[in-house]
């Protein structure tokens, strides 16, 4: 008899479908026009090295010793002042999906009703998977989410991705960010405000946050993976003094404290200027790519496909006539070359299977065209055949 008998929540943890995209995707001579990741080009390197050293100066072992759960405070100041709150209102955590997970842990017991997005982010459903949410989807559009198909029923929790939102590269407009609100307060519904795009913007700056505008009820997670470098793993929550309390507690359990070597090194870019110079020099990147990617759809795909031009952020979302299954549609893709991620990972509740998620910043601009000309055929087949 096997001594590893694994809790039931471990079934609700896996995604084979993730994993199977992951593998194919991976393989050699497949152009993934699929991954969520920045580019490795914008990454700071020569200023991350001089950040370490003038980190390892200034604190010494200190840099490398354990840290208070909430953060080190140079760290949680400069957040506090970019987004003007005190400093008690910020947790630091290990990427913004850490703050995911730790909402989850805090605020969701079994079978309690979450409102997401359709489609939504698929990682903040599997953190919150695992608490067993029930999930409440909310149509989108070229505008995200609309404030009219919110339901008049309560729910414990709603998601909300209001900057240039994972997949469909939406941006809500201030009209629709008061309603939400209005819905919210009336209510008595915690927000959370996942924002990891908002500076990844082509034009003018988004409308102001969600947590602004109503700070005693929204919970606002923010990551420096997008602009600085995943690899530290730094994200913080922001939110009133109490809830943050409580959020540290269940952190502290979970890993005592995000490494303060990394926050150390944040702290010192901040001071240095480094973190706005990054946003303005990836924006201007992803602006570019984001046009080139743009054009290549216009002259490559087929009738029928249709997609709204991105604001900001890191993707495109494509959505095709009704008939046709992009999960089924992937691994013939994969044997011609392209990768790209399916609409269904989107979806909390099943469906999305005529539409799938590209990205345009971590293609290399020299392949990007043969991955839609690739990809253009392999739907072009696909309706051919659906007519």
């Amino acid at each position: 008899m096997s001594v590893f008998r694994f809790a039931g929540r471990t079934a609700r943890m896996e995604n084979p479908i993730i994993r199977q995209l992951l593998k194919l995707g991976q393989r050699e001579g497949v152009i993934s026009l699929a991954g969520g990741i920045p580019a490795a080009e914008t990454f700071p390197v020569p200023e991350i090295a001089e950040a370490s050293r003038k980190a390892l100066e200034r604190l010494g072992s200190a840099a490398l010793q354990y840290s208070p759960t909430e953060g080190l405070a140079p760290l949680r100041e400069y957040i506090a002042r970019r987004r003007g709150v005190a400093p008690e209102q910020v947790l630091v955590t290990s990427g913004s999906q850490q703050g995911l997970d730790l909402i989850g842990r805090v605020f969701l017991d079994e079978g309690d009703a979450v409102l997401v997005e359709r489609p939504t982010y698929m990682g903040a459903l599997q953190a919150w998977n695992v608490y067993d949410a029930r999930y409440r989807e909310v149509p989108t559009d070229s505008g995200g989410l609309v404030p009219e198909a919110l339901p008049e029923e309560p729910v414990k929790l709603a998601y909300v991705l209001p900057n240039f939102q994972n997949p469909t590269g939406s941006l809500l407009p201030e009209a629709r960010r008061e309603a939400v609100l209005a819905w919210a307060r009336e209510r008595g519904v915690l927000v959370a405000e996942d924002d990891p795009y908002g500076h990844l913007y082509f034009g003018d700056p988004p409308p102001a946050s969600l947590q602004r505008r109503w700070p005693e009820g929204v919970l606002y997670l923010g990551t420096f993976s997008k602009i600085v470098a995943p690899g530290l793993r730094m994200g913080y929550v922001i939110g009133p003094e109490e809830v943050i309390h409580a959020l540290a507690q269940a952190k502290q359990a979970a890993d005592l404290h995000s490494q303060a070597f990394g926050q150390a090194i944040l702290a010192e870019l901040a001071e240095a200027g480094v973190i706005e110079r990054q946003e303005e020099r990836t924006r201007n990147l992803y602006r570019a790519r984001a046009e080139k990617l743009l054009a290549l759809l216009e002259a490559h795909m087929p009738e029928g496909v249709r997609w709204a031009p991105p604001h900001g952020g890191m993707f495109v979302w494509l959505t095709l006539p009704e008939g046709v299954d992009t999960l089924a549609l992937f691994e013939r893709a994969v044997e011609q070359g392209v990768a790209y991620v399916p609409g269904p990972v989107f979806a909390a509740t099943g469906g999305l299977a005529n539409a799938l998620r590209l990205t345009f910043v971590s293609v290399p601009e020299e392949q990007m065209e043969e991955g839609v000309r690739r990809l253009a055929a392999v739907l072009e087949k696909a309706l051919a055949a659906r007519a």
